[in-house]
């Protein structure tokens, strides 16, 4: 808890002041708490406007109930069903934050927002990025390996091409494997996902077709470590591939693809034709999560201030 801030409960809400949290059971009782640093920050940022932070349950049927209450909503990873709610989601690393108007993420503002290495203190990233990288992968390395595989780590789904992908993920790994018949494809499965009997199937029979393709359970880390190139639709594991410089190519939309090679907006044959070129690593990593986050590490008034930054550009009274 953060001493001398407010805390407050789901009681007596409704007012047009409420700015009311819809939080799932493990983040409603840290934040009824003061124990969720992000959200005693966003509470504070609000009730340094005169609003009032409120908690409840993110039901579906409390989410559709809030456009009928007065006051603002946030939804954590949910998407907003009104002109007065925005959603909240972890820009995938701790404690890096977004406050959006979508739960698509490559609807936000930093999907939408042109990247330009040349204004950044490349001092100031490389020790950004070094710091990050020592802090969320210790084991990472950074010089290239030539003769590396292929990684893709896969998602869920893998058989559906749902509207956000350019191919369904068994199809992107088969179109890999015909672009790099010379090296190994290392093709690994989500931890959190399920698969399937017609999913295994279905990735024997790819392994069946392409000899060079492998579907491992190694972990992230070593992966990373070892291969060239990251191809995926729009896992996270692309992001942290940059922590290690490793280039990516996306078959999906998502909102870090300015220095991947990204398949929904180049097309298949220029999202692969220059990925060996040397790209911003650290730049874009000190730009994507900390000039374009909210970094709820930074000391709280910093932290504060950018929030209601954030708030006021989504057109909240902050």
């Amino acid at each position: 808890m953060i001493a001398g801030w407010p805390q407050h409960s789901v009681q007596a809400m409704d007012q047009p002041g409420d700015v009311t949290f819809y939080l799932d059971p493990g983040m409603l009782q840290s934040a009824r708490e003061g124990r969720h640093n992000f959200l005693a920050l966003l509470a504070k940022a609000v009730t340094n406007a005169g609003l009032r932070p409120c908690y409840t349950d993110n039901s579906e049927a409390a989410r559709t109930a809030s456009a009928q209450r007065p006051g603002f909503a946030l939804f954590h990873m949910e998407d907003p069903v009104h002109p007065r709610a925005l959603t909240l989601r972890r820009s995938y690393f701790y404690p890096f934050w977004q406050i959006e108007t979508s739960a698509r993420r490559w609807e936000w503002q930093v999907a939408l927002a042109e990247f330009d290495a040349a204004t950044i203190d490349p001092a100031e990233a490389t020790r950004f990025a070094g710091f990050w990288r020592k802090r969320l992968f210790p084991g990472a390395t950074v010089p290239p390996v030539p003769h590396g595989p292929v990684y893709v780590p896969m998602q869920g789904l893998i058989r559906q091409h749902r509207s956000f992908q350019s191919c369904s993920p068994l199809e992107m790994v088969a179109r890999t494997a015909e672009r790099f018949p010379d090296h190994d494809v290392i093709v690994t499965l989500h931890p959190n996902e399920t698969y399937t009997p017609a999913d295994q199937a279905a990735l024997q029979e790819v392994e069946r077709r392409y000899a060079h393709v492998n579907v491992s359970n190694r972990d992230m880390t070593a992966c990373l470590n070892a291969c060239q190139l990251v191809v995926t639709q729009n896992s996270s594991v692309a992001l942290a591939g940059y922590f290690f410089h490793k280039p990516a190519v996306l078959f999906g939309q998502v909102d870090f693809h300015h220095i991947a090679g990204n398949i929904p907006r180049d097309g298949e044959d220029a999202a692969f034709a220059r990925w060996r070129d040397p790209r911003p690593y650290d730049a874009y990593l000190w730009w994507f999560l900390q000039d374009r986050s909210i970094n709820a590490g930074r000391p709280p008034a910093e932290a504060v201030d950018k929030i209601a930054r954030v708030l006021r550009g989504h057109g909240w009274p902050v």
